[in-house]
């Protein structure tokens, strides 16, 4: 298992740290597929177009042996020979050049997905060192595997490659006896069959090392417990820097809560554990809503406030209990404790309206 400062790999990779190693452009994709396809692919559009081609240099050919007669040797002959070879040799390989440029780009983001990565595009100068170029070559693990893996497929495609050849041999004694036509065919042929034996071979390295590629990537991408914890701290933040975030939201917000006390009608209280002030607005509100709510310590400092701003304080030790259980600070008194509050304000509005008249007579 590997090991980073001492801790082992053994928790999958997160989707984050997928998501980054995609976005520098390391993803698992094996080249031998995508050789594999630009080599079958070239085999089958020069079957394909072997007879266009085999055209465009008879004509050609022609063309040239036909002046040979006629020839002028000089710079601009020479320009103008250049340019027409420069064409026609463009004619002939520009659709199958294209066609391979086109499977390469498939099969890639057949494997990986389309992905456009800057990060992998930036250069990186320490590349350019040759010290550092040599210990990644002769000093790395992964440089060593990718050696042997070059040399067992040498070996294995050589190996291959020669027990067609020596059969191909042993039948060319038989050319002897064959018209030119039949011996040119001959070779294509057989040049066909050495070909797509190679490629089935092929197919076979191609898929392995795909497999390969996708286990060894995806072992790279493991993380110790150690990373997946800091990058959950990275994700969700710092538990303190949270926790104090939280209680200085919870300090700020009881602040608020205690500046709106003086505003309230009346504040309902258990008489000791629960303090709940509620405000009835006629023009604005449709039931009383509750502006303050606390208990114990948080609900004496309630009756405190209460008592210095002179809010009518009222003792109801069930009510208490059900409005600091049932409402949410700002929120409107449930329809089931209406009836209770209701009484209580018309009471309390009733003194109030005794007082007045007592104080102006």
């Amino acid at each position: 298992m590997a090991e980073v400062d001492g801790q082992e790999k053994t928790e999958q990779a997160s989707g984050k740290r997928q998501s980054d190693s995609r976005n520098e452009g390391k993803v698992a994709k094996s080249v031998e597929l995508n050789s594999l396809a630009i080599f079958t692919t070239g085999l089958l559009l020069l079957f394909l177009t072997q007879r266009s081609i085999g055209s465009h240099l008879s004509d050609f050919t022609v063309g040239i042996f036909n002046s040979l007669d006629t020839l002028d040797v000089s710079k601009d002959f020479l320009q103008n020979f250049a340019k027409n070879c420069f064409y026609q040799l463009f004619l002939m390989l520009a659709p199958i050049l294209g066609s391979l440029l086109a499977i390469g780009l498939i099969v890639n983001i057949a494997q990986v997905g389309f992905k456009i990565s800057l990060k992998a595009l930036k250069p990186k100068f320490t590349k350019f060192n040759p010290i550092s170029g040599l210990k990644r070559i002769f000093g790395s693990t992964h440089s060593f595997i990718e050696i042997l893996k070059s040399l067992v497929k040498l070996v294995i495609i050589g190996g291959f490659t020669y027990s067609i050849l020596s059969g191909l041999v042993l039948n060319a004694s038989m050319l002897a006896e064959l018209t030119i036509p039949e011996v040119v065919n001959y070779m294509i042929e057989a040049a066909y069959t050495l070909l797509w034996k190679i490629a089935l071979l092929y197919a076979l390295i191609a898929a392995i090392d795909f497999i390969y590629q996708k286990y060894k990537f995806k072992k790279e991408l493991m993380m110790t417990k150690q990373e997946v914890k800091e990058e959950n701290k990275q994700l969700e933040g710092d538990p303190k820097i949270k926790s104090r975030i939280r209680r200085l939201q919870y300090q700020s917000a009881k602040s608020r809560m205690m500046k709106n006390v003086p505003k309230a009608d009346v504040v309902i209280t258990n008489p000791t554990h629960f303090a709940v002030a509620l405000r009835y607005d006629l023009k604005k509100d449709s039931a009383p809503r509750v502006l303050a709510k606390g208990v114990d310590e948080l609900a004496q400092r309630i009756k405190a406030i209460a008592i210095e701003n002179d809010v009518p304080i009222h003792e109801d030790r069930e009510l208490a209990r059900a409005l600091f259980k049932y409402c949410n600070i700002g929120d409107e008194i449930p329809a089931k404790l209406f009836k209770a509050v209701a009484q209580i304000l018309a009471y309390l509005y009733k003194l109030k309206n005794i007082k007045k008249k007592k104080s102006i007579v």
